[in-house]
Parts: structure tokens; sequence; C-alpha cells
């Protein structure tokens, strides 16, 4: 894993921040296997996912590093990075008084900045609401403003984020179902088209079944389904593909 991400996973553990400045953390790893991913150098994807996500005294974060190897390389490229730090300031908690509009619970500034190999980086900033809506676990939606970094990179323009995530509970386990949705559109430059990646998982808390209750939320196997059209930007790719993962939280 890139030293960065490891070194940002320790900056956002309790162990770096006082007591009482962090309400809950959690760290996982995931590992997902698919195929029939577009503009890749293969077909076929292995791809190790670490996150790190929390809240705390003014707001919340999420992080991830994806490791991806691609199994059948060509032209010598077998592996890539990709990630993202998101980090959002609660207006409720920083003025210490309950944000209620309607169905918005909270409002908050997010920001978030994209990494990888290639021209990907980018800072996104914007308005946060967390939202209350029926049979949901949570609902966030993000709106940013994108700030592309570097002469080849033109992915400047506006971008729509639901998070969310729902719980079933299955007897003493439970399926979970959750992801989100980027949407990119008022693209600054033509040559950028307007996509849509939908990236939901579906999850089942086999860690309960296996290993009994005190290993609850703990490991989840199931399946993501990746949904991305105009994949980068580009017109007509459009990606549709599944894969299997397993996940542990520490």
């Amino acid at each position: 894993m890139n030293k960065k991400w490891l070194c940002l996973a320790l900056l956002v553990s309790p162990t770096a921040m006082a007591d009482n400045m962090v309400n809950w953390w959690d760290a996982s790893v995931t590992a997902l296997y698919g195929d029939n991913y577009d503009l890749a150098p293969s077909d076929s994807q292995t791809t190790f996912t670490f996150e790190t996500a929390g809240d705390w005294k003014y707001g919340d974060w999420f992080a991830f590093q994806d490791v991806i190897y691609f199994n059948g390389n060509n032209g010598g490229k077998d592996s890539t990075t990709y990630g993202e730090i998101s980090t959002r300031f609660s207006a409720g908690k920083i003025l210490g008084k309950e944000i209620a509009i309607g169905p918005i619970s909270d409002l908050s500034l997010a920001l978030t900045f994209e990494e990888g190999e290639g021209p990907v980086k980018s800072w996104l900033y914007g308005l946060g609401m967390d939202l209350n809506v029926p049979y949901f676990s949570y609902f966030q939606l993000n709106t940013y403003r994108r700030h592309a970094t570097g002469s080849d990179n033109i992915s400047d323009g506006w971008q729509l984020t639901p998070a969310f995530r729902m719980d079933f509970p299955v007897g003493n386990s439970n399926i979970v179902f959750d992801g989100f949705f980027d949407w990119v559109f008022a693209t600054d430059e033509d040559a950028y088209q307007t996509n849509f990646h939908f990236n939901p998982q579906l999850k089942y808390d086999l860690g309960a079944v296996v290993f009994g209750e005190h290993k609850k939320n703990k490991l989840f196997v199931g399946i993501e389904y990746d949904y991305w059209k105009n994949k980068y930007g580009v017109d007509g790719i459009d990606q549709n593909t599944y894969s299997v993962i397993a996940k542990y939280h520490f």
C-alpha cells in the first residue's frame, strides 16, 4: 500500500487524537475479483481495497486506497493504484446545535482529493447533507465542484455523490446493501463527457454465523456491481460488471 495512505490511516486513528475527539472509527480490507473491465490492460482484475471511516467532534471522514492487479498484463503493466480522501466539517457539530430542514439532519463543508496513476488527480469541494430517508441506516448527499490538476486532466465540472446503507436482519446475522454513485455533469471540456458511476455492494455477515455473535459486523462476503456510463468521461464506453468480494473489519 502507498506509504502516504498508510500514514493517513494512522493519523485518523484514535491513537492520533484525544479520546474525546473521536466518536467512532473503522478500518477494513476488501478483496474483489471480477472481469469485463473497460479501458484497462486486462479484462479481469483482482483488487484489494483498504478503507478507513469515522466520526469525530467536528465532522466525519472516509478514505480508501485501491491496489489493482491486472490478470494478464498488457505492455508490462500489471498493477495500478487509485485512492480518495474525503472529509466533511459538520455545521451542526461546529455550531453545537441541531440542523434540521425537512429531511435534512445536517449540513457540512465536503472536501475530497482523488489520486492515482495518470492524469486523475482532482480536488473536490462543496456542500454535504445528511438526510433522514426511511429504511436507510444512513443517506448522505454531497454536491461538489471538481477542480482537476495537471494539463492532461480535463475532468473539471460538477459532481453529485450520494452514499447510502441499508440493513436487513436475517436470523442472527445481517445483509447489508450499501454503496455510492458519482454523477459528473456540466463538465467544462466538451471532450470530457458527462458520466455516471454506480457501485453498490450486497454483503452477508458471514462472521456472525461462522464465528458467533462476538464476530458480528467483522467478516462479510457478497457481490459488487459496477456500472459506469462513459467511463473516465469517454463517450460510448459503458462498463457493466460484477465482482465477488470478501471484506474484513478490524
